[in-house]
């Protein structure tokens, strides 16, 4: 069969449509299988052609389903009331000057993705395998079906990098500090965010400065004049344009606002948004979908696909970054 992918309108390269080989099964240089429509379990074509979410996840529930009966969806909700409760507007502050210092550690990019093999989400209810399975299967997918967007592969490689936020030497911060679904501070918390409910117990819910639609901004200031809440987006972001990444506008506004599943998936907040962030934002619907839904038990053989990835790094990267 044949997987075309939906792409915007704009780009240099991206404006020719990419297709994918009829095969039973479309496997990636490391071994990772791109799944396609046989069973309900699997992609299908939609009516447009577009790329549309396979029905199950790893467990063999629905993807991003908060309200399943299961222990991990128990411990998942859990780790929502903590970051509702806790991710205040000065807390984002606070964190967003400390760790802006960038005085942790001097490593490369692929040092980084190493060390992810320490780490699991509890705020994912899709996955439970390290962090760097989940980045090779989400860079590789995309590779497939945009193989002349490199920067795109290698945004993916690092989007997830600022999870390293868990481990000690970067102050093994609380798992609601790092990881989940972000949201801005300063305005009124959107239904649109999964468990709304717990941010009754936020400091900022009944701040009058802070619960109204705009808050403390303007309509259409853009994104980069709203505070975000703090974890591995946020970090990650600053990390790679602190450091001189030569990646474009769109692989930094992926990898600051990929957790934003309010914005981009619930269509809230959008009146806070400039037109260069409405441009970025087709660029994040395309990528969200490979974050999501290449989610899978079946693993990438690293080191196959390790010096492709290297030699993107020493592209966009200087060779040792500050983080």
């Amino acid at each position: 069969m044949t997987i075309l992918i939906a792409q915007p309108e704009y780009g240099s390269q991206v404006e020719d449509k990419q297709s994918v080989e009829e095969t039973n099964e479309l496997v990636l240089d490391g071994g990772f299988i791109v799944p396609h429509a046989t069973s309900k379990s699997e992609p299908e074509l939609d009516s447009d052609n577009a790329f549309i979410a396979p029905e199950m996840n790893a467990f063999g529930k629905a993807f991003r389903d908060y309200n399943a009966e299961s222990a991990r969806q128990k411990g998942v909700e859990e780790f929502y009331r903590n970051q509702h409760i806790n991710q205040t507007y000065d807390f984002v502050k606070k964190m967003r000057e400390e760790y802006g210092k960038l005085n942790r550690v001097e490593m490369s990019i692929w040092e980084c993705c190493e060390l992810l093999n320490e780490v699991v989400d509890e705020s994912d209810p899709d996955l439970d395998e390290p962090q760097i399975q989940h980045l090779l299967q989400s860079a590789e997918a995309i590779r497939k079906d945009y193989p002349d967007e490199d920067w795109l592969h290698l945004t993916a490689l690092i989007h997830d990098l600022g999870k390293v936020l868990l481990l000690p030497s970067f102050g093994e911060l609380p798992q609601w500090a790092v990881v989940g679904d972000t949201f801005p501070l300063g305005c009124a918390f959107d239904e649109a965010n999964v468990h709304h409910k717990y941010f009754k117990e936020n400091l900022d819910f009944n701040n009058p400065a802070h619960n109204t639609k705009n808050g403390i901004y303007k309509e259409g200031c853009g994104l980069d004049n709203v505070v975000i809440s703090w974890g591995h987006d946020d970090y990650m972001y600053l990390v790679a344009k602190e450091n001189g990444t030569t990646l474009p506008p769109a692989g930094l506004f992926v990898i600051r606002y990929h957790s934003f599943y309010p914005l981009h998936t619930g269509g809230a907040y959008k009146h806070l948004m400039n037109e260069e962030d409405k441009e970025n934002l087709k660029w994040l619907h395309i990528f969200n979908k490979y974050d999501l839904y290449s989610k899978s038990k079946t693993l990438v053989d690293v080191e196959k696909v390790k010096p492709y990835y290297i030699s993107l790094i020493n592209k966009y990267f200087p060779s040792k970054l500050r983080w």
